[in-house]
């Protein structure tokens, strides 16, 4: 779940840099992404 996120994001974010839309909220996309993405991997699954 968190993987999808994480992708979605990433998308997103290319899109709205080859397009050159929503400036900041682009960059904010890519810091959740990268956020996203380091907690799934440093955090893993607790059993």
């Amino acid at each position: 779940m968190l993987w999808t996120i994480a992708i979605i994001l990433l998308i997103l974010w290319a899109v709205g840099l080859a397009f050159k839309v929503a400036g900041a909220l682009i960059h904010l996309l890519l810091v959740i992404a990268l956020i996203a993405v380091l907690i799934r991997l440093f955090g893993g699954r607790k059993s």
